[in-house]
């Protein structure tokens, strides 16, 4: 078989092309440290790639949600506590409402303490998440809202359930009417103020504080009851925060697979490569230069 003088340097400059074009990919491999630079480098890997910086965004929206769901429920908490607090001290005062010794100043005193308790009850559960939005209600509104007739006006509606997960979600707070709302319809606001104003007046109140002081105590069961379900919620939120950290730390291992460079084989590789580049070259130069007085020397 003949190899024209054409095709002898046609295949020899193809095959310096290939040699120069894999140095050069592989040159580029070893300085910016990714062996996948293009689609075209490896168009499964690349597909793959890209469906792992997907998931790494999504669950980084994830882990912002869980910080705002994390908080608020730390909110919630550090408020149903202090509603516990107020609420057996308003139970205090009950007791204490209920001797016949009282004089109106004494009375006076404990209506004055009451209705401050009250006052803070309100304001605690109209507290504001770090978005602004309630706590203790839906959206933005007040979960507590006193009426100019004395009454009180209960949010029924709990905070938009915020997405934590592909298929998971959490609730970041509670309605006001699972606090303080009873199976009756009445609401402990309402009973500490009917004691208050009857301490302002000037009748027999032991009956009532009586009986406000037993409606205290369930309504303080009630809270506990709410606070063991933000708990357990928030614990739920919490294993979901270490299954994204988890899921981080086997996306990075599965993407420094896919993407970044092997230094030392690459570095190997080159090698390799050069000395077979320039092995062509030399064998190519000493070819070329043949001509028919060569041989016949």
């Amino acid at each position: 078989m003949q190899i024209s003088t054409q095709q002898f340097y046609t295949s020899n400059q193809r095959n310096f092309h290939t040699l120069t074009a894999a140095a050069d990919i592989l040159q580029t491999q070893i300085s910016t440290g990714k062996k996948l630079n293009a689609p075209s480098d490896d168009a499964v890997g690349y597909r793959r790639l890209q469906g792992l910086i997907r998931d790494g965004s999504n669950d980084q929206a994830y882990t912002g949600n869980i910080t705002i769901v994390q908080s608020a429920l730390n909110q919630a908490d550090t408020a149903l506590k202090s509603m516990t607090d107020d609420i057996q001290r308003a139970k205090e005062l009950a007791i204490k409402a209920n001797s016949g010794t009282l004089s109106p100043s004494d009375r006076g005193i404990i209506a004055d303490e009451l209705d401050s308790i009250i006052q803070g009850l309100v304001d605690l559960a109209n507290a504001k998440d770090s978005r602004g939005a309630s706590i203790f209600a839906a959206g933005g509104g007040p979960a507590v809202t006193a009426n100019s007739t004395g009454g009180f006006t209960f949010a029924t509606d709990a905070p938009a359930a915020i997405p934590i997960g592909d298929s998971s979600n959490a609730v970041p707070g509670e309605a006001a009417s699972r606090l303080f709302v009873d199976s009756g319809g009445g609401n402990i606001l309402a009973d500490i103020k009917a004691l208050s104003t009857a301490l302002r007046g000037t009748g027999d109140v032991s009956a009532l504080a009586g009986a406000t002081g037993d409606k205290l105590t369930a309504s303080n069961n009630q809270i506990a009851g709410v606070q063991g379900s933000l708990g357990a919620r928030s614990q739920r939120v919490d294993i979901e925060s270490a299954r994204i950290t988890a899921n981080a730390t086997d996306r990075e291992i599965t993407r420094g697979a896919i993407e970044d460079t092997d230094v030392t084989q690459a570095i190997t590789d080159l090698q390799k490569t050069m000395t077979i580049l320039s092995a062509a070259q030399s064998s190519f130069s000493k070819l070329s230069n043949l001509s028919l007085f060569n041989y016949l020397k």
